[in-house]
């Protein structure tokens, strides 16, 4: 009878928890895939809102702050083209957010009798911000018809940004997950958050009228540099980018995406217990 030795390696568990999103990457389209079918799938007003609502916004805020309160747009650019610009990351960081946040309790049954990566859960639902994202740039490209406003070589970098606002995303995404599986009040705090960045956010106007000797500061805002670098993609030489307020919001970023995988990893061994 051959003997099989048991070699228990410091680390071993780490890397095959890595190595296993690759494994599950099946089941990482089955749930993005079912997310996306249950918000669209029979229904109008799903595929409409996704349409009407940053179209509306928009609006609101051209009004606000392109003709009452007269704020600059950045060169010659349309305002309802600046702000537009900024709504598109931002819709999809706080979609992203709301999402991710619900995921695990959404998929109470599923993660009480199986195992896999739960990193992958909270990452799928992301998916269904990103389609909402696709529908809403149709309409980007409709006021940019309208304007017959023709973008620079700049909107080749596009896909960087969509990168970079994921990852604005995921991190915090992956914390407030976790801190909502184990105190359930918090998810009436999401929403407060969300809508209060909605307005610390250069959404409705240009991060260039906040003054000099603050840009660095209000940079802390991590989704600053993100709406900065899609207005610079869109917008091309009509805008210009903050390179300190940038740089800052890519380590603030990679900070909250590690400080996100940390926390979310710490608790995912409890979650079948608290939910």
């Amino acid at each position: 009878m051959t003997q099989q030795t048991l070699i228990i390696e410091n680390g071993l568990a780490e890397r095959h928890y890595w190595r296993d999103l690759w494994r599950y990457r099946e089941l990482f389209l089955v749930l993005a895939w079912r997310d996306v079918s249950v918000r669209y799938k029979q229904t109008v007003i799903g595929l409409v809102w996704a349409l009407i609502q940053p179209l509306l916004t928009m609006v609101v805020f051209t009004v606000i702050f392109g003709k009452i309160a007269k704020l600059p747009t950045e060169g010659v650019a349309p305002y309802a083209l600046l702000v537009y610009a900024g709504l598109l990351p931002w819709q999809f960081f706080a979609s992203s957010l709301s999402g991710a946040s619900n995921s695990i309790s959404g998929n109470a049954n599923l993660i009480g009798k199986v195992y896999f990566p739960r990193l992958i859960v909270p990452t799928a639902a992301i998916v269904v911000s990103f389609v909402d994202f696709m529908i809403s740039f149709v309409i980007l490209i409709g006021l940019m018809l309208w304007y017959q406003f023709m973008p620079g070589w700049q909107i080749l970098t596009l896909p960087l940004f969509v990168v970079m606002a994921f990852l604005a995303s995921i991190g915090p995404g992956l914390w407030i997950t976790s801190l909502n599986v184990k105190y359930r009040d918090f998810r009436y705090i999401i929403p407060f958050m969300v809508q209060f960045g909605l307005y610390v956010s250069p959404v409705g106007f240009s991060s260039g009228v906040v003054p000099e000797e603050w840009r660095l500061l209000y940079s802390l805002n991590p989704v600053v540099g993100v709406i900065d670098g899609f207005r610079w993609a869109i917008l091309g030489g009509e805008s210009r980018l903050y390179w300190p307020g940038f740089a800052l919001s890519w380590a603030l970023i990679v900070f909250f995406l590690w400080l996100g995988i940390k926390k979310f990893r710490q608790m995912e061994k409890s979650f079948a217990d608290l939910i």
